[in-house]
């Protein structure tokens, strides 16, 4: 990764070359305008996450819940990514212990774990079933931070799933109903023949939950914190923790 003066510099490269197409142009013509904007709001955010990766080694080190700097650190996310920043990088293994990783979107996140939903019977339901632990990354590339999570996995309460699907937009409960998750799909076709025909049972209806469509949560009994610094002389902290209801013992690591 580049450091922040190196991409700092680069911003203002960007604004001097746009600079100098305005002049030779005579003016401040529209794609040299547009240019001039992104690069200031990357100088903008550049700057600003300078700020936030300069708060003290102890204000990153020194706390003792690692769910309040988790949520603390997704609250800065949600002000510096691009989009998605509750998306995770989620890890399971299969029957053969072959690991597999894909993003899902984390819908929930308090003392007892991370939240998310998805059809049982797609590949990572499959393999939750056989194999109930797993691993959770978010990286957040604009604050230069990453968060890990390991631990057992449990399903969420049918109540707590009904909530949720009630929430999402109604394209994607249809799609909930149309979509044979991870199973092999003949054409394009056949899925929008699906989403057709699930948009004519309930009309205007309110769509139901399916039943194979709940929500999980990871409980961790490890949680890591890391972030970039100088010289890949990066700052790690890790909780870790026998069992979800024991105590949180914390160490720091070499990066």
């Amino acid at each position: 990764m580049k450091s922040a003066k190196a991409n700092v510099s680069i911003a203002h490269l960007a604004l001097r070359s746009a600079a100098r197409k305005a002049d030779r142009r005579g003016g401040v013509g529209q794609v040299a305008r547009v240019a001039i904007l992104l690069a200031l709001g990357h100088l903008f955010l550049l700057r600003s996450v300078g700020v936030l990766n300069d708060l003290s080694t102890a204000d990153f080190t020194e706390v003792t819940d690692p769910f309040a700097l988790f949520k603390l650190w997704l609250e800065e996310a949600v002000g510096t990514e691009i989009n998605d920043p509750e998306a995770m990088t989620l890890a399971t293994v299969d029957a053969e212990g072959l690991p597999d990783a894909r993003m899902v979107l984390c819908k929930g996140v308090d003392a007892r774990g991370l939240v998310f939903y998805t059809n049982i019977e797609s590949a990572k339901g499959r393999e939750l079933k056989s194999q109930p632990r797993a691993a959770a990354l978010f990286h957040w590339k604009s604050l230069r931070r990453q968060a890990r999570f390991r631990g057992p996995i449990s399903e969420v309460t049918a109540a707590e799933s009904d909530a949720y699907f009630a929430s999402r937009p109604r394209g994607s409960q249809i799609g909930a109903w149309a979509s044979q998750q991870s199973r092999p799909l003949a054409s394009r076709g056949d899925l929008e023949a699906a989403v057709h025909a699930y948009e004519r049972r309930f009309a205007s209806a309110e769509v139901p939950r399916p039943e194979y469509w709940r929500g999980y949560r990871l409980t961790p009994v490890e949680i890591e914190f890391w972030r970039d610094r100088p010289s890949r002389l990066h700052e790690r902290i890790m909780f870790a923790r026998s069992a979800p209801e024991s105590f949180w013992e914390k160490r720091l690591l070499y990066p």
